[in-house]
């Protein structure tokens, strides 16, 4: 018996043009990539996003780190390489999203150049938009929402981003955001701003 290869499979395109979905929600499909430390402000930010493009009538999802890693990725850990896979189908999931038409605000620390360019790779570059919240370790580690960076000094974390790896911060990010600098509403003003004007503008 044949067993399936890659050979076997084929894309499906369907019939329905992108400006159907386009003319349906009233925007282009994008998503916008938030990376940072733990403890930046990444997910609220996400979250609170998500909160003002519905009140505002327009679709979107949220993808979250912790949450993608309860289900799609729960079994992966966070050596490099599982990192990288992590980020991969992550990718992937936002680019089907955004095939049907949704705003992916996507919340990672996603701590490696090299695979958040792959991200954009697969994603598209006029779909992703990188943005930075740049909160300091020092503040991250202040925070400590869930204890990690305590964890983490006391050893009984590997690879903890920050402490034990590296975080590698975007060389040219569409957005900087710095949470200890800004509160959460002078923040999500911002990000709200460069989100409507990329995706919402002429759709």
């Amino acid at each position: 018996m044949t067993s399936y290869n890659r050979e076997n499979i084929i894309w499906h395109h369907g019939s329905m043009p992108p400006g159907k979905r386009r003319q349906l929600f009233g925007h282009r499909p994008c998503t916008f990539w938030l990376t940072g430390l733990s403890g930046a402000g990444k997910s609220t930010l996400a979250f609170a996003l998500e909160q003002a493009l519905i009140d505002l009538g327009r679709a979107c999802f949220v993808l979250d780190g912790d949450n993608v890693r309860h289900g799609l990725n729960r079994n992966l850990g966070f050596s490099a390489t599982d990192r990288a896979e992590n980020i991969r189908r992550v990718a992937e999931v936002a680019r089907l999203m955004n095939e049907a038409g949704l705003i992916v605000i996507s919340a990672f620390i996603s701590p490696f150049r090299e695979d958040r360019a792959m991200a954009r790779e697969i994603i598209g570059a006029d779909r992703f938009n990188e943005v930075h919240v740049s909160t300091p370790l020092e503040i991250c580690e202040s925070r400590d929402p869930k204890g990690l960076y305590h964890k983490a000094r006391n050893g009984e974390i590997a690879d903890f981003t920050g402490i034990s790896s590296p975080y590698e911060a975007p060389d040219a990010p569409q957005l900087v955001l710095d949470t200890s600098q800004l509160d959460r509403a002078a923040a999500l003003d911002r990000l709200l701003n460069e989100v409507l004007s990329a995706c919402c503008n002429e759709a």
